[in-house]
Order: C-alpha cells, then sequence, then structure tokens
C-alpha cells in the first residue's frame, strides 16, 4: 500500500469528483501551486492509484434503458472453466461488470440492455454458455446511490 499524505488525498478526492478539473483548479482547490500538484497527479498515475479519467455518459440518452445483475453459478470451478467463463464475457459489450464472487454462485455480472427483449436475450445467452449451470437474474427498478471511486478519508 502506497503512504498518501493529507495533499495526496485532497487531490485524489477532487479528481474522483471532478476528473476534468483543470490542474489550475485542482491546485487551488488542495492548496498547492499547479508546478507541484501536477507532479503529485503523474506520481500518482505512475503509481498505479489514478488508473485514468472517465466520462460519466447517461445511458438512457443512448439507448441503454436497463441494468440487471446476473448471478452465475458454473458446473465446475476449475480453474479453466473460471477463466473461460471471463474470457467469454469479457468480449460482450452489455457486461459493464464481472466479479468472482463467493456464497451462492460463481460471479455477479452487472449488464446493460435496451430493453426487456434484449435483457431476455442475453440472459439465454448466459444460459446456454459453456459450463454454466445456473443463472438468476435481478433487474433494477431505480437506482438511488452509485458513486465512482472508493472513500478517501481526506
Amino acid at each position: 500500500m502506497i503512504e498518501l499524505d493529507a495533499i495526496d488525498r485532497r487531490i485524489l478526492a477532487a479528481l474522483q469528483e471532478n476528473g476534468r478539473m483543470t490542474n489550475l483548479a485542482l491546485s487551488r482547490k488542495v492548496g498547492l501551486s499547479a508546478p507541484p500538484c501536477l507532479r503529485r497527479v503523474r506520481a500518482l498515475v505512475k503509481a498505479g492509484v489514478i488508473r485514468g479519467f472517465h466520462a460519466r455518459i447517461n445511458p438512457d440518452v443512448l439507448g441503454w434503458h436497463l441494468t440487471f445483475f446476473a448471478i452465475v453459478e458454473l458446473e465446475s470451478q476449475k480453474g479453466d472453466a473460471l477463466d473461460a467463463f471471463e474470457a467469454l464475457v469479457a468480449d460482450w459489450p452489455e457486461v459493464r461488470e464481472c466479479h468472482m464472487i463467493r456464497g451462492g454462485g460463481d460471479f455477479l455480472l452487472r449488464l446493460v440492455a435496451r430493453d426487456t427483449v434484449h435483457e431476455n436475450e442475453l440472459t439465454q445467452r448466459l444460459t446456454r454458455a459453456p459450463s454454466v449451470n445456473r443463472v438468476q437474474t435481478l433487474q433494477t427498478i431505480r437506482t438511488s446511490r452509485n458513486l465512482p471511486g472508493v472513500p478517501i478519508g481526506v
């Protein structure tokens, strides 16, 4: 684990809130002049603390009206079967997250779909996938909290 001081944590909190912030605005927000602030950001990127900068897209505007989760149980928990499943869903653009889980299945997926027909097609693709034993889907009704990142603890 990397040692972060209070300024590093303020930088991370500010960028997590607004990754488009200019270096000048960031330096003012964290109480540092611009050149050392930029050096710190670059060091945080180099150390792997900051993995990238992303836009938060409104899925509805682009036609992705449904979000659902799928709990997937495989026939085998051998490494080859787990790796093969991960490789399979890695190529599906609708799979936005894939987590290997413990207790109640092998994987938890977060998927997006354009409509119910599309959701059903994705569920059938999962069900028919090699070595899949069982799929349970959970459709979201609404999302009241969806925060990016992690608590920084400034």
